[in-house]
């Protein structure tokens, strides 16, 4: 038999579409002794997730709770529960996630309508209303930050015309959550779900989910029972209530890990770390631009922690991407669908979102594009990305509230 030496697979720089790097507050608090799922401290664990929960989601609704699964889960969590067999709905379709809800809903039994945009767009209100026309929609859902494209869905307005309709609003903020603005309450969203791997910077296996009011009294109202014996949250939400019901053993180190990852997320402050997410974004822009690398994403609503960039004329992917893995340790992503073979995806999330990683992968980037024969003034785009850096620090020194 094979000799199995102990875990090591070496160090890498995570900048793809997730997982991000882990703060090692979060590892060292995945190594704290279990304690059984019912137990007196693990509850209390559980009652401060749930208010740190609240707090990133931006919103009061008493059901945020994780999921035990990945975000996907979080999607089937939202979508099993709040759709019956031939109940309609419209969903935002302009990138894979999209596409991922869609059939999530049609496995429900829903009658599935699209609202849709070219990859790398974002969707526009219109599509919505005319996705929405002549139909009683249940639901209307969108993707806030699509992962395969880099686009940044504009939530408030969609929000105003599902409720108008009489419809629930549902978002997947897999992505955005803890890396850009997200207001759950003050937009008007019924339900939403995200995952730890993103911008919470918490390895991969919970799933964020918050249910508001009105998403509650739909479960309520159900005529027929949850598709999904483990993800009913009729059920899961007695375990994560007072009443402490049974329902699953909950994946303990996880929680103890999303904890923390969110007391992070706290102590930062949330608009800082919004800020932080933008800083960066425009950091690594200014330098892809000086190696004459443009954006997939439409201009004004691209994703700060996801940038999806278009794979210069010539320019082999995968050579690159093995490259700045094997010779640099960083892991950027490839295109999906649409853009696969045609864009980069390049994560700046969570702990992976610092000046450091932008200046590394610049200049990663740069030697590998000048063996491949690209032009561009060397030295550029590390140069570019630090003059929006030092315009920041500037502008930060001449802010009144620092004085």
């Amino acid at each position: 038999m094979t000799e199995l030496r102990e875990l090591n697979p070496g160090g890498r720089i995570l900048m793809g579409p997730g997982p991000s790097d882990v703060h090692p507050r979060v590892l060292r608090a995945m190594s704290v002794p279990l304690v059984g799922h019912l137990d007196p401290d693990f509850l209390k664990i559980m009652d401060e997730t749930q208010e740190l929960l609240r707090h990133v989601f931006q919103t009061q609704n008493r059901l945020a709770i994780p999921v035990s699964g990945t975000g996907s889960a979080g999607m089937e969590a939202c979508l099993v529960n709040l759709i019956e067999p031939g109940d309609a709905v419209v969903i935002g379709v302009n990138g894979v996630f999209g596409e991922r809800m869609c059939d999530v809903a049609s496995r429900c039994g829903a009658q599935v309508s699209r609202a849709e945009a070219e990859w790398g767009r974002v969707i526009e209100p219109e599509a919505f209303q005319k996705a929405m026309a002549g139909k009683k929609a249940k639901l209307v859902a969108t993707v806030h930050a699509e992962t395969s494209t880099g686009a940044h869905q504009p939530l408030p307005d969609v929000a105003r015309l599902a409720h108008e309709a009489g419809a629930l609003f549902v978002v997947d903020m897999v992505t955005s959550l803890g890396g850009a603005e997200v207001q759950v309450d003050a937009w008007g969203i019924d339900a939403a779900y995200s995952g730890t791997q993103k911008c919470l910077s918490c390895p991969p296996g919970l799933a964020p989910v918050t249910f508001g009011p009105r998403a509650v009294e739909a479960l309520k109202a159900r005529k027929t029972k949850v598709q999904s014996w483990y993800l009913d949250l009729t059920m899961v939400e007695k375990y994560w209530g007072p009443d402490r019901t049974y329902h699953h053993t909950a994946p303990i180190t996880m929680n103890y890990a999303l904890r923390e990852a969110l007391r992070l997320v706290r102590e930062e402050g949330l608009e800082a770390r919004w800020a932080r997410h933008q800083l960066n974004h425009r950091a690594l822009a200014a330098g892809l631009d000086a190696l004459g690398i443009r954006f997939w994403s439409q201009e004004g609503h691209r994703l700060p922690m996801l940038n999806a960039v278009v794979i210069p004329p010539g320019v082999d992917d995968l050579k690159v991407r093995k490259a700045l893995l094997n010779d640099y340790h960083i892991e950027i992503g490839g295109g999906l669908g649409a853009g696969k073979g045609k864009v980069w995806r390049i994560g700046l999330m969570g702990e992976s979102s610092c000046r450091h990683h932008v200046l590394y992968f610049l200049n990663a980037l740069e030697t590998i594009l000048a063996a491949e024969k690209v032009k561009f003034e060397r030295g550029a785009a590390a140069a570019e990305a630090a003059a929006v850096y030092a315009l920041a620090i500037r502008s930060a020194r001449s802010d009144p509230r620092y004085a």
